[in-house]
């Protein structure tokens, strides 16, 4: 063999065992990004159903608070309802 072609094989080998070698951290690492990703999103979701189920609670408990806290003004004066006459 000439030294052109043992130098070759010894990059060769070298890279082999390089990809053997960090392959598993590799794949570790975009595996831990893809759940970090996963569990962002769902975190995202349920926070936001959250913040949404916690804003209509409070929008409606005002409304209901609204309707209920209307009394009558015990001097309110009622009319009677106005006629129209019609020219004969």
């Amino acid at each position: 063999m000439s030294t052109k072609k043992e130098s070759a094989a010894i990059v060769g080998v070298g890279a082999v065992a390089c990809a053997a070698c960090c392959a598993g951290p590799i794949l570790g690492f975009l595996a831990a990004i893809g759940v970090g990703t996963a569990a962002g999103f769902a975190l995202f979701g349920t926070v936001a159903i959250a913040v949404g189920a916690i804003a209509t609670f409070v929008v409606l408990r005002r409304r209901r608070r609204r309707a209920t806290s209307c009394i009558p003004n015990p001097d309110a004066v009622f009319l009677d309802i106005p006629t129209v006459r019609t020219p004969r």
